[in-house]
């Protein structure tokens, strides 16, 4: 089967588990949570630099050989698909390369206001107040202020994907991302999934919003993190109130650079 590869990617706590859930709906594609397609192409490229005494041998047109037959024998045989969709906030660093491999392929890039992001992560963490996360290396120390600084460094889970998301959607290869806001799926799914069949060049597909359903397999659990990927049978918005301190809320109000039009010259979809 000649399969068809997208990628989904972003920001966390942005919507891409229940963009997959929903995805997943359709027979003719496959696709899920974050997995470790995107780490391992980060050490195929390593093993395959100079660093490799035997590099002298190694060409180009060899290292896309082997990257672009690791992304597709990964799912070989896993995923019964036309169209497979994988998951990693790094693949937003990859565009040149995902372009060269898969030239057909489309990055949907969830996106979300941080201060909004990293208040989910704190409820998450409040919420499993016996579980120390993954997410801060389980320990089990700190403060709200100590673990947003962690978070939004250029390392942390929402810095680097946040600094990832802008390398894209200013760099020379943006006509291959879009930009899917979390808002736009909770709230009008129909329109955001259209918008997503359209980019990709698919056939509509008459999703379900009322009935969604996703396994994590118990990695939230090992993560000391449950819920971290729950998905919510229902499609819709849920009204509530910060957790967060006002300054550190009031800290990201100018993050969400995507809403200003004169900060796209490249004309990248948002939706």
């Amino acid at each position: 089967m000649q399969r068809r590869f997208h990628f989904i990617s972003g920001l966390p706590r942005s919507g891409s588990t229940l963009l997959s859930a929903l995805l997943q709906q359709n027979p003719r594609f496959h696709a899920g949570m974050s997995g470790p397609v995107a780490g391992m192409f980060t050490t195929l490229l390593h093993e395959l630099s100079g660093q490799n005494e035997f590099s002298v041998f190694i060409n180009d047109a060899q290292r896309q050989r082997v990257l672009r037959g690791l992304i597709a024998n990964y799912y070989d045989g896993e995923a019964d698909a036309e169209v497979v969709f994988d998951t990693s906030r790094a693949w937003c660093t990859r565009l040149p390369a995902l372009k060269t491999l898969f030239p057909d392929a489309r990055v949907i890039a969830c996106v979300r206001d941080t201060a909004w992001i990293v208040d989910s992560i704190e409820r998450l963490i409040r919420n499993n107040s016996f579980q120390p996360s993954s997410i801060f290396n389980y320990q089990a120390g700190g403060t709200v202020y100590s673990r947003v600084e962690g978070l939004v460094n250029g390392d942390g889970m929402v810095g680097y994907a946040y600094n990832a998301l802008k390398e894209a959607y200013f760099g020379g290869d943006a006509g291959n991302l879009m930009l899917l806001q979390y808002d736009t799926l909770v709230n009008d799914p129909a329109r955001a999934l259209a918008a997503v069949y359209d980019f990709i060049g698919e056939p509509a597909f008459a999703h379900d919003f009322e009935h969604v359903s996703f396994d994590d397999q118990g990695f939230d659990q090992r993560a000391g993190t449950p819920g971290l990927h729950h998905v919510r049978p229902r499609v819709g918005a849920t009204a509530r109130q910060s957790i967060l301190p006002p300054d550190l809320f009031r800290r990201f109000e100018n993050d969400p650079f995507w809403r200003d039009p004169q900060l796209n010259p490249r004309g990248v979809r948002i939706v």
